[in-house]
Formats: C-alpha cells, structure tokens, sequence
C-alpha cells in the first residue's frame, strides 16, 4: 500500500506546487522578523541628558556651543563621556538666576568650594534623536530603564506559552486554520499597537503578540515541510529559516526610512493582511488530513498538486494511508526524557544548546542596537552574515556531519564575543566584524539545533522532546534584554563576556552528543541507548513522523 511519500515520488517532490506554495509561506517567515528583533529600533535608546529649566536660555545668552553647554550644565560629561551621572542626574541650580557667569557657572551659583547638589531628572529627558522610539516616548531610562527588558521579555513569554498551545491547535484543527487564525490575531495586535497610549497596553498587546506569532512561524515551517518530498524536506526547513534573514534585510531598511516607531510598526503590520489571502492560495497539510483519517481530502490536495506539476497520478491512489510505527503506539511521558543515561544526556545538553542559542542570537542583536556607530548599517551587515550560515549548513551536514560543525559554530560564536569585547571602542568596525563572525556562528548553532534535537529522539516521543527542549529557547529570550540591558550599565561589553561563556560551554558540550548522520531515526528508548549499533531499517516510513516535529528558531 503506498504512502504519501511514494506518491510525490510520481507527482512531484519539490514542482510548480511545492514550488508556490513554498514562496508565499517564505513570505510569512519574512514578516515575522519585526516580533522577533523589533526591539531594536522600536526601542531604540538615543544618547540623552536631564532637561534643565533655564540652560538654553543661558547657552544662547553666552553664546556656547553645544559642546560647551554640555560641559558647563551636565554632570559628569567632561573626559568622562556619557554616564549614568550625564544621563540621570542634573545639577540641583536655578539657570535662572541673575548673574550667571558665561565662564564659570557653577562657581558663579554655589562657589567654587562647594560641591554642586545633584537631583534626579524632575523635568524629563532631552533626546539626541530625530525619530522617536519607546524610550523617548515613555522616558524608559535612568530608574525606568527596566521597562524596555519587559517589553522584549514580554514577547517572548507570548512565544513560550503560545508555541505549546498554538502547536495543538495546528495538530488538532490543521495547519491552514492555524496560520490563518493566526495571522489574524497577529494584525489585530499589531495594529493596535500603533494606537494604544500607555505603556501597560503596549506590553499587553506585545505578549499577545508573542503569543500568536511564534505559532504562527512554527505551523508555516511545519506546512511547507509537509508538502515535499523526503529529500527536499530538511533544504526547504533551511530556507525558510533563511528567508527570516531576508526579512532582517527588509526591515533595516524600512526602520531606516521611517523612524519614528508607531508608523514603523503600522508599516510593517498592514502588508501582512495580504496573508489573509492565503486563504484560497495555500492547500492543507495533506499528511495532515491523512493522519486524520480525511483521505479523500488529501487526495483531491495530491490530485492538484499533479495537475499543477503536469504529473501523472499513480494508479490505486485511493488506498494511500499514513503508516504508522510501532513506536507510535507507545505513550509518551515527560519522564521518558530524562529516565536513562543518553536520554537525559541529550536531553539536557539540547536544553542548554536551545537556551545558549537564543540567548547569544537575541542578545548579540540587542547590543549592537545599544553599541556606538551606525545602527542601521551594523544591523544590516550582521544580517547577511546569515547567508552563508545557511550555505554552510546545506554544504556540510550530510559531507561531514552534525556534531561537529554544530561545535565548531557555538565555539567560533563564544570566541568572537570575546574578541570583540577586547577591542577598543575606537576600533569600532573590527568590533562590528568580530560581532558579525559570532553572529553568523550562533546562526548556523541555532539552525541546527532545530533539526539535531529531531534525530536524538524515538519516534514516540519526538514531538514531546522537542516541544520540552525548544522551550529552553523562550526562557532566553526572557532573560536576555535584562542581561544586555543591565549589564552594559556596568560594562558596555561585558554582556559579550557572558555570551563568550554560554558559547564555548555549549560548544563543548555538543561534542558529548551522538553523530547522527546516515543513521535511521530512533523509535524506542533502547534504540538511543545503543545508537552505536543501529541499522537502518525502513527509512522512508520514519520520515512522515519528522516533518511533524521539526521547529525552528525565532
């Protein structure tokens, strides 16, 4: 009895259908980037002062530059730079006064053996900015500095909860329903978004975001693996990661040309209600309807797909089934994960390998944003850095493996954050090339979490593995905007110190794991206890249960 598998064999694997309906999911992964990195320029953090009642008028009446006046009237500016003291505390004095000395005003109003009372900023904050962002709006610096790390971490709490609950919806209503419904959800926030007034609504609107969005990624990758053959299966999954880099590209550019936040955000929402369109462009998962028992559904999809490829359709197509696996029949438990040694080995290491990941994926963004330079032109520059982490991956994985340039990337990541930590600020484009190096090492270590964690699991309990795992990746995303945030307080680079750390532990510890490359996927407990000894018995078969499972970063 022939499977799915052995009928696109004859209607095409990856023709004119795949071909389009691949295309216009890739859209949906483009679209994804502002949620995913959005921070950036939605909250941008321009340089920024106290105000003071009273400076510009006496900066005009002096005659001082702008340099001069910073240097008369801001604390801690001098040799110093910017500061915490320049950015959140002002000189407790009246301009105002009469006989305010041109060359020496602070003298002139306490004396020079008086050391000059500071105060926070009463006033609000003067901005170094043409555009507007988050910060500038709802003054989320000095004491409220925490507020912008909600509003990241907050989005990606929306994806923790929302890639479990959103994953059923796909598995128990289909693929199609899901991203539709999703997409939907998905304007609605984001248009609300541009209009809403206070912050509290925004980080509400920004976890609900989160929580429709990621699931909506997710059943688009799961979708688009579906529909191809087997061979074509794991290359598609790449590209449709790659096309998020494309959609990295887009909206550096966008940000560039718009950059005041609400209309950013507007610009960016509005094209997706084209997606909505998809309703009559996109098919169902037609392994989808097979699992649930609707063949006839899924025949007429497969029917299509031959037409459309200008295929001929196999005889006996009416008695297609979805096999399923012995392993399938087994219940999966949380326990199973972590009940014998390799198990909870892999399980544990995947863990931490999903957690590094986004954590140095996400956080390395989050820093350049806050680094000097251009942020628009090393934003772009790290975004194509993408390409050939995706090349690479295409190139090597079934030449020399996962395992080790799965290592190699999470160690050339951690090492090039400690190289650019150890450049001088001064050299700032050699900061920019070492932090792009690390970003394309993260990249590639990111890449193939998402397809290894699928290959260290039996069957049975593959899409629970993954489900657990991946999750490590969510709680990075809460942690990190307060790691970058915070720490950069301390020491501009000392986030990339931490990310050296995690990066090279991670890389080691990937080494601890099993080669999977040319071996059959697992479909008991034992048969990842012993994988050394594995054969390679009905291959085929085993990767309908793949496509289900499979996720990718965010």
């Amino acid at each position: 009895m022939p499977t799915l598998d052995d009928i696109l064999e004859k209607v095409g694997e990856f023709d004119r259908f795949q071909k389009q309906t691949f295309f216009v999911l890739c859209l949906l992964s483009a679209a994804f980037t502002p949620v995913y990195v959005g921070v950036v320029f939605f909250g941008f953090i321009p340089e920024h002062r106290c105000f003071s009642p009273g400076v510009a008028e006496l900066s005009q009446r002096c005659g001082w530059s702008l340099e001069e006046q910073l240097n008369h009237t801001v604390p801690e500016w001098g040799s110093h730079g910017a500061s915490f003291g320049s950015r959140c505390r002002r000189y407790e004095v009246d301009w105002n006064a009469t006989g305010v000395s041109c060359t020496d005003p602070l003298g002139s109003l306490v004396g020079n053996q008086s050391p000059v009372p500071l105060g926070p900023c009463r006033d609000g904050w003067v901005y170094d900015s043409l555009g507007t962002s988050l910060v500038t709006e709802f003054n989320l610096v000095c004491e409220d500095s925490w507020k912008l790390d909600l509003f990241q971490s907050s989005v990606n709490a929306g994806f923790f909860i929302g890639s479990i609950n959103i994953g059923y919806i796909a598995d128990r209503f289909g693929r199609k329903f899901c991203l539709l419904n999703t997409i939907l959800a998905n304007i609605v926030c984001g248009i609300l978004l541009v209009f809403v007034p206070t912050y509290l609504w925004i980080v509400i609107l920004r976890f609900l975001q989160g929580l429709v969005s990621k699931g909506c990624w997710t059943a688009g990758y799961i979708l688009v693996t579906e529909v191809v053959g087997p061979k074509y299966r794991r290359t598609v999954g790449i590209l449709y990661q790659t096309a998020f880099s494309v959609g990295l590209l887009v909206f550096d550019a966008i940000a560039y040309a718009i950059p005041h936040w609400r209309w950013l955000q507007l610009t960016v929402t509005l094209p997706s209600c084209f997606f909505l369109l998809y309703y009559w462009c996109l098919p169902e998962s037609p392994r989808w309807l097979i699992s649930q028992g609707k063949n006839d559904k899924a025949m007429k999809i497969v029917s299509d797909m031959a037409k459309k490829n200008r295929k001929m359709m196999p005889s006996r197509f009416e008695d297609i089934k979805f096999e399923e696996e012995d392993g399938g029949k087994q219940s999966p438990s949380f326990i199973d994960l972590v009940r014998t040694p390799q198990m909870r080995k892999n399980t544990f290491i995947l863990m931490y390998n999903w957690f590094t990941s986004s954590v140095l994926y996400q956080g390395l963004i989050m820093h350049m944003g806050v680094a000097a330079g251009n942020m628009y032109l090393d934003f772009l520059y790290s975004a194509l850095v993408e390409f050939p982490a995706a090349f690479i991956i295409i190139v090597t994985i079934d030449r020399v493996g996962r395992r080790y340039p799965w290592a190699a990337a999470n160690l050339v990541a951690g090492a090039a954050c400690l190289v650019a930590a150890l450049i001088p600020e001064d050299i700032h484009w050699l900061k920019v090339v070492a932090a792009c190096i690390g970003r394309m090492g993260i990249t590639m270590a990111f890449e193939m979490v998402c397809f290894v964690n699928t290959e260290l699991y039996p069957t049975y309990i593959r899409n629970l593995g993954v489900m657990v795992c991946s999750s490590l990746c969510d709680v990075g995303g809460v942690i990190v905007p307060f790691i970058v945030y915070r720490l950069v307080e301390v020491w501009h680079d000392l986030p990339l110190v931490v990310f050296t750390v995690l990066g090279l532990i991670a890389g080691g510890l990937v080494l601890l794991l099993p080669e999977t490359k040319g071996r059959v996927l697992p479909e008991t407990v034992e048969d990842v206890e012993n994988f050394h000894r594995q054969s390679a018995p009905k291959a085929k078969t085993i990767y309908l249960h793949v496509q289900t499972s499979e996720v990718a970063h965010d």
